[in-house]
């Protein structure tokens, strides 16, 4: 694959206001006839990435050298929390509120790049990853290496909560119910010596979020190393799970053995099939991984890892009630704890792969219809809606906008107004309770304008179809004034209306192809841009109403001149997965 320098087609309909970037960087512009250059101050390699060492001073400060004309790295308005920023996933907990990656901010590559040496075994002092045997050495890891002890301390934040949870063995001593007390110390000091023992030894599934963290070190600098360790690591857990006859383990040991510090069992690790969620804490970490090297190379095979899964899963599965109902625990007595299936993970391999096979799994979930109610809830992940928004990007959900913007809308309200009266011991306060009142919600924004699912909260990247710039401001997201709405998602590419409510001003809208520029646009066609009613009186606002217009574009950008008080509906052409994925803006 290859990243292609150009852009669009470099034409221009001055009666509709749609404008390209051409393939020498320029910007058209209506009724202008010179051409506005930009030229990025920080060198960008051949394939668009940054590639200017951070200068580091004497004292080991890292500069924080920015471009001029592109700014600090403002959330706009689609990408007030978008997963797509910095670090993803719990090996680097300062990317999880999720900032918009400017990639001429050279401290942040310089702390991204050093994270994911973590992970690479090139820091001596954190020897997470066994580069012969590709595995990382403990669930719990980070910058001092694996931790395979475990203290009270540690757990002194979950002990509450995971009380209420089914133990997390089977053969505690003393205990022979269900549920292990982990608030009695003297219950608790036997769990931690068995986790000890066998769970903080080796490699479980969900350290596959940690291919999240090595992805944004390729998006900053495109070096091939990061690429190759994600498909490393990926395809040594499809070697795995063949290897035990389909299904995946949820503990390696050091030596690669599977089972090896539970006496020979698949399951029973930490975060796996037994304990504490089961299904939920495996096969969000697949797709997680399989998207990502996805996004790498446009392999779609990757996908099969968290197919596999599901596929199996669902064969044991059955129709209750309407739902399909499904096993989500997997111990000593086999196959247990069933519950309807959240359709989540489906929805996003269907998104990432387009593909005919993904589109059947989703048949498999009976009466759809019951996907129409758009439920007032957000859970800790704010990605609760994923099948209502599928129906509505079929076509069978057309009221599902405004249904979820006054749904997310009433949560903003809600957890404001908790804010507001938060008057408890904070020494009291569940682990959760900052993520619980956190009033920053972006699912309807990521799935409206973006027109994806949300990312998936346990360390997703965030992967969409379209993303946006504002030209005039030289800034990520879309310009003030301006919306957008994605009406369809196919393979064959999207459907987009954008509006500017601004009654005076006319805004510049760059649009994206991909999250990352992975996608190639290649055509665009319009039939209308109608007057909203906000003063406009300019009757070259309207386009020749009923006659389709198109433009081919060949490239990942292209611009829109939206005139004060009007819209337009597009329908966009894409080729998916074409080009090397990265973090350069449109003008670099």
């Amino acid at each position: 694959m290859q990243r292609e320098k150009g852009r669009g087609a470099g034409e221009v309909n001055p009666q509709c206001g749609l404008l390209l970037i051409n393939k020498s960087g320029a910007i058209y512009h209506t009724g202008v006839q010179k051409r506005t250059h930009y030229v990025a101050e920080t060198q960008i390699n051949s394939r668009g990435f940054v590639h200017s060492p951070a200068r580091v001073g004497a004292d080991g400060a890292i500069s924080d050298r920015r471009h001029e004309r592109c700014g600090p790295a403002i959330c706009g308005t689609i990408y007030a929390a978008g997963r797509n920023a910095c670090v993803a996933g719990r090996v680097a907990g300062y990317g999880w509120l999720g900032r918009c990656v400017d990639p001429t901010i050279h401290k942040d590559v310089a702390r991204t790049l050093r994270f994911a040496g973590m992970y690479m075994d090139e820091d001596p002092e954190a020897r997470n990853y066994d580069p012969e045997r590709k595995l990382i050495r403990s669930p719990i890891t980070g910058s001092k290496g694996p931790r395979f002890q475990n203290s009270a301390e540690d757990w002194v934040t979950h002990r509450p909560i995971l009380a209420d949870y089914p133990a997390p063995f089977e053969d505690i001593p003393g205990v022979s119910t269900k549920i292990a007390d982990w608030n009695d110390d003297a219950v608790f000091a036997k769990i931690l010596k068995l986790m000890n023992e066998r769970m903080m030894r080796g490699d479980v599934p969900l350290n596959l979020t940690a291919t999240s963290l090595i992805t944004h070190a390729y998006l900053y600098t495109g070096e091939e190393k990061y690429k190759q360790w994600v498909l490393d690591y990926v395809e040594a857990w499809m070697e795995r799970t063949r290897d035990n006859g389909g299904i995946i383990p949820d503990n390696v040991g050091l030596s690669g053995k599977i089972g090896e510090c539970m006496d020979g069992k698949w399951w029973g690790g930490y975060y796996g099939w037994r304990w504490p969620h089961g299904l939920t804490q495996i096969i969000e970490p697949l797709t997680i991984a399989a998207s990502n090297a996805m996004l790498l190379t446009g392999d779609a095979g990757y996908l099969d890892l968290p197919r596999s899964q599901l596929d199996r899963i669902m064969d044991l599965g059955e129709v209750k009630a309407g739902k399909l109902v499904v096993p989500h625990f997997h111990g000593d007595r086999g196959w247990y704890g069933e519950r309807p299936l959240n359709p989540m993970c489906a929805v996003h391999l269907w998104f990432m792969s387009m593909a005919k096979e993904d589109a059947e799994r989703l048949t498999r979930f009976p009466d759809q219809t019951g996907w129409n109610v758009v439920a007032d809830v957000r859970g800790k992940g704010d990605y609760s809606h994923a099948a209502p928004w599928f129906r509505y990007i079929q076509g069978k959900h057309p009221d599902y906008p405004g249904k979820i913007m006054g749904v997310q809308y009433a949560e903003i309200r809600r957890r404001l107004e908790r804010m507001r009266n938060d008057h408890g011991d904070p020494a009291e306060w569940d682990v959760h309770h900052w993520q619980e009142i956190n009033p920053v919600v972006t699912e309807a924004l990521v799935q409206l304008t973006l027109g994806a699912p949300q990312f998936l909260y346990h360390g997703g990247l965030l992967h969409t179809r379209l993303r946006y710039f504002d030209a005039e401001r030289r800034r990520p997201g879309l310009p003030q004034d301006v919306g957008a709405l994605v009406t369809r998602v196919d393979k064959q590419g999207v459907a987009l209306e954008l509006v500017n409510l601004s009654p005076r001003e006319p805004r510049e809208v760059i649009v994206q192809a991909g999250a990352f520029g992975e996608h190639a646009f290649t055509e665009v066609r319009w039939s209308t841009s109608s007057d909203l009613g906000l003063g406009n009186k300019n009757p070259k606002s309207e386009i020749q109403n009923g006659k389709e217009n198109m433009l081919a574009v060949d490239g990942t950008h292209f611009q829109i001149h939206l005139r004060p008080g009007t819209g337009i509906k597009l329908s966009v052409g894409m080729k998916r997965f074409v080009h090397h994925p990265g973090y350069a803006f449109p003008w670099h």
